[in-house]
């Protein structure tokens, strides 16, 4: 298969991926937030060149996920709906981790190591002032205490999101290596 045909394969891979950790980890009180698209966000903004372009594989690998799920929601399939009010908010944060991944480039296990980290953190710091600052959602008092609250609430998607992500990442960078350049190596120098 040419390079361009494992790209495309790859890329559906990661969108599957991101739709079947959706569905089964999603509902389960314990796991929700346990998914790949930090990682894959932060991987697009490593490897993939033109800004512009590094941002249509994570929105494609959430935007696909959420679809089925919508379905499987309307089918009386899931619990809750892929679909809801303010998403775009969480689809425009979900970018941060591609920017953090063109500021880091992967030259170095550190620099994965970071990115790791600082992805779902600046995640979870965003996408929790969003809800605290905003009509959508959950209503918390507008001080800090207010604040604080809705960050302790969002501890446990957090931690799942990081865990994800330092296992997402490397598996996924193995991954694309081996496909690309027959190499198992994490950095991409």
């Amino acid at each position: 298969m040419k390079s361009y045909g494992r790209l495309i394969v790859f890329t559906l891979v990661l969108i599957a991926l991101a739709a079947y950790c959706k569905y089964e980890f999603g509902p389960r009180e314990g796991w929700s937030g346990f998914s790949p698209v930090i990682a894959i966000a932060l991987f697009s903004g490593l490897i993939i060149r033109q800004r512009d372009l590094s941002f249509i594989l994570p929105l494609l690998a959430v935007f696909i996920s959420d679809v089925i799920i919508q379905f499987l929601y309307s089918q009386n399939l899931f619990e809750y709906a892929g679909f809801y009010t303010g998403q775009w908010k969480n689809y425009l944060i979900l970018m941060s981790a591609t920017v953090i991944g063109w500021l880091l480039k992967g030259r170095s296990y550190s620099s994965l190591a970071i990115g790791a980290v600082a992805a779902p953190t600046v995640f979870f710091l965003l996408s929790n002032f969003s809800v605290w600052a905003g009509p959508y959602g959950t209503t918390y008092s507008k001080t800090f205490d207010g604040l604080m609250a809705c960050y302790a609430a969002g501890l446990p998607f957090y931690k799942n999101a990081l865990i994800a992500t330092v296992v997402f990442l490397p598996v996924i960078l193995l991954s694309y290596n081996y496909m690309t350049a027959k190499r198992t190596q994490l950095t991409l120098a």
